[in-house]
């Protein structure tokens, strides 16, 4: 919950200005509700980046105040959508059955997911974390035929990590990531190869090299770094 619409314009325009030209990375722009058309007013042909909202309702539309529907954000723009972020899991009491009716609004209206899953510091502790990534993803993913699942990622965002400058090391982010990739291969062989597993939590630029190193990782959910546009412009040319 950051920047006006006239803040947002004004960071697009400066991380325009910090990218270089040929940057090879896939960027996804995700600001608030609100700043989604004045941004949408201000993308160029060739601009490197698309947009992407924060969460979506599972409703088409009706009597659900405040909500914010697929079709919505496909009008504005949107090619793809954050659900299950840990934030809306601890703070707004989503369940595994909100984010799977999500996924599905998501599929449904041609906008690809990035599906958010991670374990508490106490999760980690008691040596849960492969058991609840799994339940995660496999809720979400459960009743969805891999025929349906197109544009998928995951995004592994250890809730102990996010905004708290310490991000997991590569060793820990690299065994997760791999587990889930098993996953997948073993529930959805279909669309293993082809999902994109992203890390979330604490990137910036100083540990982006490190992180976009690492084979198991294909991309990052960057958080609280990009509201920097020179910073994440930084992360950016790194991950190209």
């Amino acid at each position: 919950m950051h920047k006006t619409t006239a803040e947002a314009v004004e960071f697009v325009r400066r991380f325009r200005q910090a990218l270089e030209q040929d940057v090879r990375a896939e960027i996804l722009l995700m600001p608030p509700f609100t700043a989604l058309d004045g941004i949408r007013q201000i993308l160029r042909a060739g601009d490197p980046f698309k947009l992407g909202a924060q969460d979506l309702s599972w409703e088409e539309e009706g009597a659900y105040t405040g909500e914010i529907s697929g079709r919505m954000l496909k009008d504005v723009g949107c090619q793809s959508v954050i659900v299950g972020h840990s934030e809306r899991r601890r703070l707004l009491g989503e369940t595994d059955a909100h984010v799977n009716k999500k996924l599905k609004a998501a599929l449904q209206h041609g906008l690809a997911p990035i599906l958010c899953v991670g374990e508490t510091l106490e999760e980690r502790r008691a040596g849960q974390t492969q058991d609840v990534v799994k339940e995660q993803l496999l809720r979400a993913i459960g009743d969805v035929p891999a025929e349906r699942i197109t544009g998928l990622a995951i995004a592994y965002e250890p809730v102990w990590a996010i905004g708290t400058g310490y991000a997991a090391t590569v060793p820990q982010i690299e065994e997760v990531h791999a587990f889930l990739r098993a996953i997948l291969k073993k529930e959805r062989p279909q669309i293993a190869d082809t999902t994109r597993i992203l890390y979330g939590g604490s990137v910036a630029p100083e540990n982006a090299t490190e992180l976009f190193g690492s084979g198991e990782v294909n991309g990052a959910l960057v958080g609280k770094a990009c509201l920097d546009p020179e910073g994440f412009a930084k992360i950016c040319r790194i991950a190209s």
